[in-house]
């Protein structure tokens, strides 16, 4: 590597293509982009039309989100370098004309393929399609770029459930990618549906398996291409850029506190002692622009394709118990608006009792809730949403009831390659991070930017949350007294101890009848 080289230096000047721009990682890598590299060339985004929308229409949209602010403010002209294409990693040549990717090919010096379906529960040829196939697109498209430097792959750090410890390396699948591809031209999605858990293996999905295959890809084209492949572990909101808590799905981990705020997640299965494997979406952006200029700038090829697990769980270790404390604790302070119930859910290993949980406190609840709604003539929504979330929980309890290792050495040693300020712009050491805050700070993002509520209002939602506590223990005692009236019911001991405290017992509900029962 030049030395003393910063990034802005490296990105000078240089075109960027960028798959799945509109997504999650997409978007914040163009912001920091745009921000912290002034000096880089055009950034072109693969985009398609969707609900009615043009891609032109989409980018506006993309520009106006409070993620641009900082850019919008300080840099607006920034934005004339990016550079939307519409096409699709589903198509041959993204469905461009050879014209266009020959333009590209005069221009294009780093490639960054983020594209991909997140949908752990996706159907095989869904996430093949996308995930595998869209990557076999890409690099071809990429073979074509005349000033190529480096073709960045974005996979994910769990691609590999079969192995304890998932090193910096590449593992054979258990097929052929090729043959896999051909699978799912030849089969139709019931052929394919009965085929699918023989295929997976040990995946606990199809969408690291796809990722697994796609990764057997990219490093075939090691050898006649400067490949990478880079794993973040679970991402999550930004730590502090753009905004602190950025976010704009419920994927992953704030998915969960916020669905147990809002009181409609209840249980969980998950280990509480297991160490969370996650990183802030700003921290892994900043380490794939670094590892763009890295292995970029490398003299001589490596003997094996350069992987980085992007990873900082073991920077930082912070056990998915503390992260259910910090979050449980925040939420009481400053509750979200109008839950479903009062939020007091918890995690257990135990799966008998986290069924009896989500028999009593998911499915019970919701269908009560869409009866009330069906009789009023309103439209029933709870139990669909009830098993959404159901589908969600058990995807990723997978990953939440296993511990995991990931060695980073390569990704530990991004820091030490960077000089003057970008140590700091492009920071990937989250060893002094308040995990507090942070945790704190996801909440508050997932609140602003995912379900859109007004935090001037918290002190009316205190008054909802303290209505529904109330509540909530009013129902428990109800429950209980319904239970013990039933066992007294049927077994005469029981009824015969709870008759010793008849002054009370006698004034309570179900109980009171159930013991004292004139006609038995």
């Amino acid at each position: 590597m030049s030395a003393g080289m910063s990034i802005n230096d490296y990105y000078r000047g240089k075109g960027v293509l960028l798959t799945g721009g509109s997504g999650f990682m997409g978007k914040v890598l163009v912001e920091k982009l745009l921000y912290s590299v002034p000096d880089i060339g055009n950034i072109y985004i693969l985009m398609r039309p969707k609900r009615g929308k043009s891609v032109y229409q989409r980018l506006e949209e993309l520009q106006r989100l409070p993620l641009f602010d900082r850019i919008r403010n300080e840099r607006p002209s920034a934005f004339k370098k990016i550079k939307v294409l519409q096409g699709d990693v589903l198509f041959e040549n993204f469905g461009l004309s050879d014209m266009d990717v020959e333009k590209l090919s005069e221009e294009i010096s780093l490639v960054f393929h983020f594209a991909a379906t997140l949908r752990l529960e996706a159907p095989l040829k869904d996430n093949v399609n996308m995930n595998t196939c869209g990557t076999q697109r890409t690099l071809n498209v990429a073979k074509r770029l005349k000033k190529l430097e480096v073709f960045v792959h974005l996979s994910t750090a769990f691609c590999y459930p079969d192995y304890k410890i998932l090193e910096e390396k590449i593992h054979p699948p258990t097929v052929l990618p090729s043959d896999i591809m051909r699978l799912i031209e030849w089969l139709d999605d019931k052929q394919l549906a009965l085929l699918t858990p023989s295929l997976l293996g040990a995946h606990p999905n199809c969408y690291t398996y796809s990722k697994r295959l796609a990764e057997s890809i990219v490093a075939n084209a090691f050898e006649t291409m400067p490949v990478v492949i880079a794993r973040p572990s679970i991402v999550c909101p930004a730590l502090s850029e753009p905004l602190p808590g950025w976010v704009d799905n419920l994927n992953g981990p704030v998915g969960l506190m916020l669905g147990a705020g809002k009181g409609a997640i209840r249980s969980m299965l998950c280990d509480g002692s297991l160490f969370a494997q996650v990183i802030p979406v700003d921290t892994a952006i900043n380490a794939i622009i670094a590892i763009g200029m890295i292995e970029g700038l490398r003299k001589e090829k490596s003997d094996v394709i350069p992987i980085y697990n992007i990873n900082t769980g073991h920077q930082k270790p912070t056990t998915w118990g503390d992260v259910l404390k910090i979050g449980k604790d925040y939420g009481r302070k400053f509750p979200l608006a109008w839950p479903l119930w009062y939020p007091n859910g918890d995690i257990t290993t135990n799966y008998a009792l986290h069924e009896f949980k989500r028999i009593f406190y998911h499915l019970l609840p919701a269908y009560c809730i869409d009866f009330l709604l069906l009789i009023t003539g309103q439209k029933r929504f709870m139990l669909r949403v009830q098993e959404r979330i159901s589908q969600g929980l058990q995807v990723l309890q997978y990953f939440t009831m296993r511990p995991w290792t990931f060695p980073c050495p390569n990704f530990d040693a991004i820091e030490s390659k960077l000089h003057g300020n970008d140590k700091t712009t492009f920071s990937t050491d989250l060893s002094n991070v308040e995990k507090e805050k942070y945790i704190q700070n996801c909440v508050e993002g997932g609140r602003l930017y995912c379900l859109k509520e007004d935090p001037t209002k918290i002190h009316l939602n205190k008054m909802y949350h303290n209505f529904l506590y109330v509540l909530d223990w009013i129902v428990k005692i109800l429950f209980s007294l319904l239970i013990f009236s039933f066992l007294a019911k049927w077994f005469e001991p029981v009824k015969d101890v709870l008759s010793l405290g008849e002054p009370v017992v006698k004034l309570l509900p179900f109980l009171g009848p159930a013991v004292f029962d004139k006609s038995s």
